[in-house]
C-alpha cells in the first residue's frame, strides 16, 4: 500500500484465476499506477469478502476486518463461465449499492455470462448477428434439433456458458447431437458463417475506445480460431465500420473492458460472434505489442473523483491505429477518416490532445514502437 490519500482503488478477483497472466498483469499495473499517483490500493479475493447488513445499513468485512473506508473504484476480474449469481454477483451488487464504481458492473458481466443473453441484449439495436436459436426447459434439447433445422446444416452449436472455444462444434447433420442430450447448461444453435471459418477478429475495447485489433486464425482446419486451442494471432488493421461495431456492442452491453469477436463476411462487413467481459490478452499483448493491463489501470484511475484520462492511455489507445498502417485493412474502407476513439458514448473525453496528434503525424510512415513513443513523449514534456 503506497499512500494515505482519500481515493481508494481495489482489485477484486477470484482465487481460481488470480495466478493467470491477465490478473497478474492487471495487479502489477494497478500497483504501479497507485504508487505513481499516490492512491490507496488493495487487492481482494472474492472468497475473503463477508457481506453484512447491520442496523439497516450495508457493510463489509474482509478476513475478519471491518471495512470503514470503502473503495471508490473496483476493477473486477471474475471467471465468467463459472460466475454464480447467488454469490459472486451478490458481492458485486453489494459493492455497487455501497456506492463503488465497478469496472465491469455486475449487469454488464451478466450480459456476457451466457452467450444467448448477450445476443438478447444486442438484438433490436441494428447489430449484425448470425441467426441464433435456443430454448427453455431442460428437456427441450432434443426438440430443438428439429426446430433449428431452418438454420440449415452445417450449423454452429455452442454451450451458452462455454469459453475459450470449448463446447463449440460445427454440426454437419443430426448425427453428433446424441451425446449432448444430457448437459448442465443450455446450448444455442447458430447459422454458420462459412466465409469466416477458422478466422475472426478480436477487438479489445477499454473505456469506449478500441485499443487494438488482432486477426486470429486456426492452424488445424477447425472452425474455432482461439489461441488457447492452437490458433495464432497477428496484429491487423480494421475498417472504421468494424471498430464502430465493436464500440457499439461494448456500449450496449455496458462494459468498461471487453473483448469483442467479429466474424468476417465476403462483402467485407462483419457480424458479432461473441463478447467477453473477462477478456484474456496474453496473445493480444504479444501480437499487438501492447500493455493492455496498463491501459486498464490508467482507465481505472481516470474514474476516480477528479481523475483524468492520462496521456499514457490516450497515446496507447491510438497505438493500434498508427501501427496497423502497414497491414491490409479488414473490412470496407470508411468514407471518412475517424480515429479509434470516436463514436463512443463513454464519459471519457474521446479526442486526444493536439500535441498527441502532432506526435503521431511526425512519426515516420505512421509506424512506431514503444521506445520511440516514450522518447517523443519525454521530449514533449521537457519542451
Amino acid at each position: 500500500m503506497c499512500s494515505s490519500v482519500a481515493a481508494k482503488l481495489w482489485f477484486l478477483t477470484d482465487r481460481r484465476i488470480r495466478e493467470d497472466y491477465p490478473q497478474k498483469e492487471i495487479l502489477r499495473a494497478l500497483k504501479a499506477k497507485c504508487c505513481e499517483e499516490e492512491l490507496d490500493f488493495r487487492a481482494v479475493v472474492m472468497d475473503e469478502v463477508v457481506l453484512t447488513i447491520e442496523q439497516g445499513n450495508l457493510g463489509l468485512r474482509i478476513n475478519g476486518e471491518l471495512i470503514t473506508a470503502y473503495p471508490q473504484v473496483v476493477v473486477v476480474r471474475v471467471p465468467t463461465p463459472w460466475v454464480q449469481s447467488d454469490s459472486d454477483i451478490t458481492v458485486l451488487r453489494h459493492l455497487e449499492k455501497m456506492g463503488c464504481r465497478l469496472m465491469n458492473r455486475p449487469q454488464a458481466i451478466l450480459n456476457c455470462v451466457n452467450k444467448f443473453w448477450t445476443f438478447q441484449e444486442l438484438a433490436g439495436h441494428g447489430v449484425p448477428l448470425p441467426d441464433t436459436f435456443s430454448y427453455g426447459g431442460h428437456e427441450n434439447f432434443a426438440k430443438m434439433i428439429d426446430e433449428a433445422e431452418v438454420l440449415e446444416f452445417p450449423m454452429v452449436v455452442k454451450n451458452t456458458r462455454g469459453h475459450r472455444g470449448k463446447a463449440v462444434f460445427l454440426a454437419r447433420d443430426k448425427a453428433p447431437f446424441g451425446h449432448l442430450i444430457r448437459h448442465e447448461a443450455p446450448y444455442l444453435f447458430q447459422k454458420y458463417v462459412k466465409e469466416s471459418h477458422g478466422r475472426d477478429v478480436r477487438v479489445i475495447v477499454v473505456g469506449g475506445r478500441v485499443v487494438g485489433t488482432m486477426l486470429r486464425c486456426s492452424t488445424d482446419g477447425r472452425m474455432q480460431s482461439n489461441c488457447s486451442l492452437g490458433g495464432v494471432g497477428m496484429m491487423c488493421s480494421l475498417s472504421e465500420q468494424g471498430k464502430q461495431l465493436a464500440i457499439q456492442v461494448s456500449n450496449i452491453l455496458g462494459m468498461d473492458v471487453c473483448g469483442i469477436d467479429l466474424l468476417m463476411k465476403d462483402d467485407g462487413s462483419f457480424c458479432v460472434c461473441e463478447a467477453n467481459a473477462n477478456v484474456g490478452f496474453i496473445a493480444f499483448d504479444k501480437a499487438c505489442n501492447l500493455d493492455v493491463a496498463g491501459i486498464i489501470a490508467d482507465y481505472a484511475a481516470s474514474l476516480l473523483p477528479s481523475g483524468r484520462l492520462t496521456r499514457r492511455m490516450s497515446l496507447l489507445s491510438v497505438v493500434s491505429t498508427a501501427s496497423e498502417t502497414s497491414e491490409p485493412e479488414l473490412g470496407p474502407p470508411a468514407s471518412t477518416a475517424v480515429d479509434n476513439m470516436s463514436a463512443s458514448s463513454s464519459s471519457v473525453d474521446s479526442d486526444p490532445e493536439s500535441t498527441e496528434r502532432e506526435l503521431l503525424t511526425k512519426l515516420p510512415g505512421g509506424l512506431f514502437n514503444m521506445n520511440q513513443l516514450l522518447a517523443n513523449e519525454i521530449k514533449l514534456l521537457v519542451d
